[in-house]
């Protein structure tokens, strides 16, 4: 298998990438859709071993270029994960942040704060996923008012982003390490309460270890159809699946039978509808395209408080540039990245959270879902600013 990035340069070129992706049911890494595909957007597309002796020729008849990312997919995935054997990464003491963990491990570790941090860990379950594994959260901070603000983060909603998960956990441990020696760290954790989920898609996430390393999707089972899964983030309750969402169940950005139907889902709106009130922001982690998004995602319109979201962006994006010069781009989703439907965000922001955003974390594409575990650790360190900067704008009031 390979990867290979194509630029359509006219309309004709960008009609014969649809149909030619929509023929050979390749995997898209970016966008989500052939639907997307649009003249001068950046297209990654994996393709399989067998089609790629079609398509490839294909696309070299019609005059198109294109140029390959990844050469050897399955040798980049053994690079990733091969040395798993090798590494003692069992104690939890010396939990290692800078590689990827199973869901088991991140289960595991969750359950160890809990045990060993409960002055400021608290762990709860939301629900349970439709393979019945439970949807845990954590909740962080200084119990030291009745009342707080709070802010949600979520990561793993897409199972093959694995940074997301990488990044949540390293957020939880920079809170706890650094809580006694950074004011800022120590101001948010007594004024605000966190609430955690390390791996929203928990039966996709542990289906991206076992099976396929580039499933997106949950995993419920359709009636009519042999494909499973509905994508989480076009399953929740706003303008669902309209523009950018499929009604068919193979596609990777299927919108489910009904919103809320998958169960994950469920569970988590139920959670932030329970809590509206007293959540102030949501931030949700997606990887690859180094972006920084804020709603509408379902529509081309401004925010009510677009310069109060705007400006703590804008800071955000900038303090995370300071740490390695990484740029973000940043905007209203449907602009900066594309129009799509029934996504958390943009649900978050309807039922009042006023703060509301999707980090598109590393890289642009060079490794796309496969960042190296060496990249770990300047991602998180860059994303940890541009959170806390969200954060500490929250508390100087500006709606």
């Amino acid at each position: 298998d390979k990867v290979i990035r194509v630029v359509p340069e006219s309309e004709r070129e960008t009609q014969i990438l649809k149909a030619a992706f929509n023929r050979l049911k390749v995997d898209l890494w970016q966008p989500s859709s052939p639907f997307h595909i649009v003249e001068g957007m950046v297209t990654d597309v994996r393709v399989p071993q067998n089609t790629s002796r079609s398509l490839l020729p294909y696309l070299q008849q019609a005059n198109i270029q294109y140029t390959i990312l990844i050469s050897d997919l399955q040798k980049a995935i053994e690079n990733q994960t091969g040395l798993r054997s090798h590494r003692n990464r069992r104690s939890i003491s010396e939990y290692n942040y800078e590689v990827y963990h199973s869901l088991e491990e991140i289960q595991s570790w969750m359950h160890h704060l809990n045990k060993t941090h409960s002055d400021l860990v608290h762990m709860f379950s939301v629900g349970k996923s439709y393979e019945g594994r439970p949807l845990f959260v954590l909740k962080l901070g200084k119990r030291s008012r009745p009342y707080k603000k709070a802010v949600w983060i979520d990561c793993g909603i897409h199972a093959r982003e694995w940074i997301g998960p990488a990044f949540c956990q390293w957020f939880v441990k920079e809170a706890l390490q650094t809580y006694q020696t950074d004011p800022a760290m120590r101001k948010m954790l007594t004024q605000l309460y966190f609430y955690i989920m390390p791996v929203f898609n928990v039966d996709g996430y542990h289906f991206s270890w076992t099976n396929d390393r580039f499933w997106r999707k949950t995993r419920s089972k359709n009636t009519r159809f042999r494909c499973q899964g509905v994508d989480a983030n076009r399953n929740w309750k706003v303008k669902w699946c309209d523009e950018g969402a499929s009604f068919h169940p193979c596609d990777d950005t299927y919108c489910g039978p009904f919103p809320e139907s998958e169960p994950e889902v469920k569970a988590v709106a139920h959670f932030l509808r329970k809590h509206r009130k007293q959540i102030k922001a949501y931030l949700s982690f997606h990887a690859y395209a180094q972006m920084l998004l804020y709603p509408y995602s379902y529509k081309y319109a401004t925010i009510p408080n677009f310069s109060c979201v705007e400006s703590a962006a804008y800071n955000a994006v900038n303090a995370l540039q300071s740490a390695y010069g990484i740029r973000y781009r940043y905007g209203p989703a449907s602009s900066t990245l594309y129009v799509s439907s029934g996504s958390s965000m943009d649900w978050a922001y309807k039922n009042g959270i006023p703060y509301a955003f999707a980090f598109e974390l590393r890289d642009t594409g060079h490794f796309g879902f496969l960042l190296p575990e060496t990249l770990i650790k300047p991602t998180c360190t860059e994303t940890m600013l541009a959170v806390k900067n969200i954060t500490l704008h929250l508390l100087k009031k500006c709606h």
